[in-house]
């Protein structure tokens, strides 16, 4: 069933959209893009939470998903499996479950959305850009992107949660002292 809806996916494909998605799926590569966004958020004073949000969850979802999950279910990738689709990219040498593109998309989105709906709105936007291409590259299976999705957005909910605890720990000692 899943590669039945990669095959409809590679349906797709136009000279001008294998660009754009290889350039989409680029942004997402070892989560640099993210990294960076995680940076300049963080350099600023108004923005350092976001940037810190970002930053805990881009580092925890690579310790879960690429350090732990990828190596533990060791997934084949679909082109892997089906040589017969031509790659628009290296073929990726880790395992697929889950897609990392997407996990580090979810996660960097989502924490931006849970203090900035109107920027994180544009990363959702982005996020689900970047999960898609990795679907259209013929590189992941559907639930390959939907776990990193899921995961993404849980990792992105947990780390919010925990720092909003840990500041409100903060300023319960603040209140004590004073």
């Amino acid at each position: 069933m899943e590669f039945e809806l990669l095959y409809m996916i590679q349906k797709l494909h136009t000279p001008f959209l294998d660009e754009v998605m290889k350039g989409i799926t680029f942004l997402g590569e070892s989560g640099w893009f993210w990294i960076l966004v995680a940076a300049l958020l963080f350099c600023q004073k108004r923005t350092r939470k976001i940037g810190l949000a970002v930053a805990l969850s881009l580092a925890v979802g690579l310790l879960l998903g690429n350090i732990i999950l990828k190596p533990l279910i060791a997934r084949q990738r679909p082109c892997w499996l089906d040589g017969s689709i031509p790659l628009l990219i290296a073929s990726p040498r880790d395992f697929s479950f889950p897609s990392g593109h997407t996990l580090a998309s979810f996660e960097g989105a989502v924490s931006i959305f849970l203090y900035r709906r109107d920027w994180g709105l544009w990363a959702l936007a982005l996020a689900v850009l970047i999960a898609f291409s990795r679907l259209y590259l013929f590189v992941h299976f559907p639930t390959d992107v939907l776990a990193g999705a899921v995961l993404g957005t849980a990792i992105a909910l947990g780390v919010h949660r925990l720092l909003k605890r840990t500041e409100k720990r903060r300023k319960n000692q603040e209140e004590v002292r004073t």
